[in-house]
C-alpha cells in the first residue's frame, strides 16, 4: 500500500457489548433526493446520514441547479432553480444511485441525459429495465455510453412488467409515473422498504399510489405535486442494523441496536436465531447475544423480503465461527464474493464454486492486512478484524465511507479498539462544501 493510504487499525479478540443507534438508510435518502427534482420547491429531510454517497448525490443536484443547507439536524434542499437535465460521467461514475435522477428529470423536463452509472464492482447491473419502462411510457431512448431520453410531449401512463424486481428501476419508473398523464401499473415491482418509503414520500407530495409494499404498483399520474409540508424523516438503515447484530456472535457480549425497524429484518433475524443467537426485538430495538456454539446455516440471497444480498458478506464472517459447514448462495450479484480471498487471508476456511460458497468452521481468525473492494465487503472485513486475535489493517475506506455513518465512533461505544490512520478518506473524498453549515 502507498504510505498515505488511509486504513482502519483494529485490535481484535475482545468482547463487545452495549448499545448502538443506527442512522437513516442510505438507500432510502438517495431516491428521495432524486424525487426533489420532480417539482420545484423546498424540501426538508430529517435523520439524513452524512455519507460519501449522500454528498455525491448533493453535488449532482447542485450541478443541476439545486442548493442545500443544514439547519441543525435537518437537510434543506431547494430545487426551485433547477434547469439542468444532464448528469455527467464525472459525477455519475462515482455512485450507481445517480441513475435515480433519470426518471425525475424526464418527468420534469421531457428529456434527460445520464451517463452510465458506477458504484461498487459487484457485477453487471444493466439499466435496460429503466429505459424499457420509460419507452413504454412514450419516451424515445438511446442507450449507449450515455442514456438519452426524450419525451417532448410528456410521458403517458403505461403497464410495465419488470423482468426482475429491480429496486432502482422500480423507483425510477415510480417517479416518472407520478407525473405521467393517465394511469400506470408496475408489475413485479421491488418490495423493499426503501421503495415503499419513496412511495410514501411521493404521496406526501400529492401523488396517488396503490399497492406500496407489494409487487404491483398502480399510479394515478398527472396530479398536482408540491413539496411535503412537514419535514420527512428517513427510515432506519436495516443493513447497518444487521451488520452490528453479527457482533454478538463474533465477539460475545450483548448487542442492542436502537432506532431501528425490526419488521424490515425478518429474514436476517430468523437466520441469526437459527444460527444459535438469542435474538429479541421490540418497537425500535433489537437485542442479540450468543448463548452457546453457533450452528451452520444455508443462506440464499433474494429480493425483499428474502435474505438481503447486502448482508451476505457479513453473515459469511459469522459462519466462520459456526460448528459445521455452511452454504451461502448469492443469487443477485455474481461478483459479490470478492471478500472471500481477504477472509481466507485471515484464516477463514471458505471454498467458492461459482455463486455458492461453502464455509467450514469454527476457524480461528487471525489479524492481517486486507482491502475492501466494495461497501459490504468492507463491513465484513471490519467484523472479521474485530473477531481476530491481533492487530489488523483494513484498507479501501472509500467504500466503507459510502454507507456507514460514524462507523468507528459507534464501534468504540461497544468497546472496540479501532481507529483511522493516515489521511481521512471521507474528508478527502467529499466536496469542499460538504460540511457547509453542518
Amino acid at each position: 500500500m502507498k504510505e498515505d493510504t488511509p486504513y482502519l487499525e483494529i485490535e481484535g479478540g475482545f468482547e463487545l457489548s452495549g448499545e448502538v443507534r443506527v442512522s437513516g438508510a442510505k438507500n432510502a435518502v438517495l431516491p428521495v433526493l432524486a424525487a426533489t427534482l420532480l417539482v420545484p420547491g423546498i424540501y426538508r429531510l430529517a435523520r439524513v446520514p452524512r455519507l460519501l454517497d449522500l454528498y455525491t448525490m448533493l453535488e449532482l443536484l447542485e450541478y443541476l441547479g439545486a442548493s442545500f443547507r443544514w439547519e441543525e439536524d435537518l437537510l434543506v434542499v431547494d430545487t426551485q432553480r433547477v434547469e439542468g437535465w444532464e448528469a455527467p460521467y464525472a459525477l455519475v461514475s462515482r455512485m450507481r444511485g445517480s441513475i435515480l435522477v433519470l426518471g425525475a428529470l424526464t418527468a420534469r423536463f421531457g428529456r434527460a441525459r445520464v451517463a452510465k452509472p458506477g458504484g461498487c464492482p459487484i457485477g453487471p447491473r444493466p439499466v435496460d429495465l429503466h429505459t424499457r419502462g420509460l419507452a413504454l411510457m412514450g419516451a424515445r431512448v438511446e442507450d449507449q455510453n450515455e442514456i438519452w431520453v426524450e419525451a417532448p410531449q410528456g410521458l403517458r401512463g403505461a403497464e410495465i412488467v419488470l423482468d426482475f424486481p429491480s429496486v432502482t428501476a422500480t423507483e425510477n419508473l415510480l417517479m416518472a409515473a407520478v407525473r405521467a398523464r393517465g394511469r400506470s401499473r408496475i408489475v413485479n415491482a421491488a418490495r423493499e422498504p426503501e421503495v415503499e418509503f419513496l412511495g410514501r414520500f411521493l404521496e406526501a407530495m400529492g401523488a396517488k399510489i396503490r399497492g406500496l409494499g407489494t409487487g404491483v404498483l398502480e399510479i394515478e399520474g398527472g396530479r398536482e405535486l408540491t413539496p411535503p409540508s412537514e419535514p420527512v424523516t428517513i427510515i432506519p438503515d436495516r443493513i447497518e442494523t444487521g451488520t452490528y447484530l453479527m457482533l454478538a456472535g463474533l465477539c460475545g457480549g450483548e448487542i442492542t441496536v436502537a432506532g431501528t425497524e425490526p419488521q424490515y429484518l425478518e429474514a436476517p433475524l430468523l437466520k441469526l436465531r437459527e444460527a444459535g443467537l438469542e435474538v429479541e426485538w421490540e418497537a425500535d430495538r433489537v437485542y442479540a447475544r450468543a448463548t452457546g456454539p453457533l450452528r451452520p446455516l444455508k443462506v440464499v440471497t433474494a429480493p425483499y423480503p428474502g435474505f438481503p444480498t447486502d448482508l451476505q458478506a457479513q453473515i459469511m464472517v459469522l459462519l466462520t465461527q459456526a460448528h459445521g459447514i455452511s452454504r451461502i448462495t448469492e443469487n443477485l450479484f455474481k461478483e459479490r464474493f470478492r471478500h472471500v480471498p481477504e477472509l481466507q487471508r485471515m484464516g477463514a476456511d471458505i471454498e467458492q464454486e461459482g455463486g455458492i460458497a461453502f464455509v467450514r468452521g469454527p476457524t480461528p481468525l487471525r489479524a492481517a492486512e486486507v482491502k475492501a473492494h466494495d461497501l459490504r465487503a468492507g463491513a465484513s472485513l471490519v467484523l472479521a478484524a474485530l473477531a481476530a486475535e491481533g492487530v489488523s489493517r483494513v484498507y479501501g475506506l472509500e467504500h466503507l465511507d459510502r454507507g456507514y455513518e460514524a462507523l468507528e465512533e459507534k464501534l468504540r461505544a461497544l468497546g472496540a479498539r479501532i481507529r483511522r490512520r493516515r489521511e481521512e478518506s471521507f474528508a478527502a473524498g467529499r466536496p469542499s462544501w460538504a460540511a457547509r453549515g453542518g
